[in-house]
């Protein structure tokens, strides 16, 4: 093999390369492996009719798996807002910052009143009343019947019996029986939520104190899910790693290993703020089995062991032994007592740099060319 043939072998598998990683990119598939930089044009080291490459690996056997670690920050699902309801007042009590408040326990009170938290997605905007209709009449019967009043139908119709049962929870409260529940009393959020400071937070530089008087629709706490939960980004290309349902395992700083899964991952890549990388990326959230057991301080940065898919007992070469048959499809080439062959392969899974490939002949051990290191 003369050094023109040898150098466009070489250069036709680093472009063979460069486009199964654009493809596998473009697929979503979770792979690991990196665009090969132009190697310097080998001398042929020619043994009768065929030129050995210029470096070999060998063909391995054993697991191959599209695992990747990522770096994460542990924190709490979702923040939102709790803004004042009702005609306002003065703050007279807030629930303490890292607090969780639950179904039917205090947000915070005005002027001694207490504001009480509820579960439903819709906001309360306003006073409900015998006749109302809605879905936030059904949130509020909802929330009575988990307190255990009944004698209603829980429905989107706020009738006599709604308000009697209304009336049986303002007594357990100690509050005034009118029947009637309204934003000054209720605050609405899907869950139980945890305090994450007083005020609106972030950069606004809103924040307010017990003493402090409130209007109408001003924030008075910032909230998060109660629940634990650890984000990171990985390259848009790289999605098909981090799918809804892929299980991980996450390190905790203190080094407890806890198990957990993919339960969102973000449909839209952005670039973020780092100028120096401009490689799109896309959110991912990963909520654990056992929420209970995870300790340690709100953004701590975590590790994120993405398990993904493993194929077992698979023959395996480096993603650059491949090449581009003239008839079609891929192969490798096996050098042998000094001499070369191609032999044609069929392509399974990339990862860890490596491609799983099979095909007749081909063994465990047996050496392929690669290009230069």
């Amino acid at each position: 093999m003369s050094d023109r043939a040898t150098r466009e072998r070489t250069l036709g598998r680093r472009r063979l390369v460069i486009a199964l990683v654009t493809i596998a990119a473009v697929a979503g598939v979770g792979v690991a492996v990196t665009a090969l930089a132009a190697p310097e044009a080998p001398r042929s080291t020619a043994t009768g009719a065929r030129g050995l490459p210029p470096d070999t690996a060998p063909v391995t056997r054993g697991d191959l798996s599209d695992s990747s670690q990522q770096d994460g920050t542990l924190g709490h699902l979702g923040e939102r807002r709790i803004n004042a309801g009702g005609p306002g007042g003065t703050l007279t009590w807030l629930a303490p910052t890292g607090s969780v408040v639950e179904r039917d326990e205090r947000l915070y009170e005005v002027d001694g009143e207490p504001v009480l938290l509820m579960y439903g997605d819709a906001p309360m905007y306003r006073t409900l009343k015998t006749g109302d209709k809605g879905k936030d009449v059904r949130q509020l019967e909802e929330n009575l019947a988990a307190l255990g009043h009944t004698g209603f139908d829980v429905d989107e119709e706020y009738t006599e019996k709604t308000a009697v049962a209304v009336k049986r929870w303002q007594k357990s409260h100690d509050l005034k029986r009118t029947g009637t529940v309204g934003p000054e009393r209720i605050a609405f959020a899907g869950s139980a939520v945890r305090v994450k400071e007083a005020g609106g937070g972030g950069t606004d530089g809103t924040r307010v104190a017990a003493g402090d008087r409130v209007a109408p629709g001003s924030p008075v706490l910032t909230v998060t899910g109660s629940e634990r939960v650890v984000s990171f980004k990985v390259p848009a290309s790289e999605a098909g790693s981090a799918k809804v349902g892929t299980r991980v395992t996450v390190t905790l700083p203190d080094g407890t290993r806890l198990p957990g899964k993919v339960s969102v991952a973000g449909k839209t890549a952005s670039t973020g703020d780092d100028p120096q990388d401009r490689t799109p990326k896309i959110d991912i959230t990963v909520s654990f089995d056992d929420p209970e057991k995870v300790r340690g301080v709100d953004q701590s940065p975590v590790t994120v062991d993405l398990v993904g898919e493993t194929r077992r007992d698979v023959l395996s070469v480096p993603v650059n032994a491949l090449l581009a048959l003239p008839g079609g499809g891929f192969g490798v080439q096996v050098v042998d007592n000094g001499r070369t062959r191609d032999v044609k392969v069929e392509l399974g899974m990339f990862a860890q740099g490596r491609v799983e490939v099979s095909g007749a002949g081909l063994r465990e051990g047996m050496k392929v060319g690669v290009p230069s290191v």
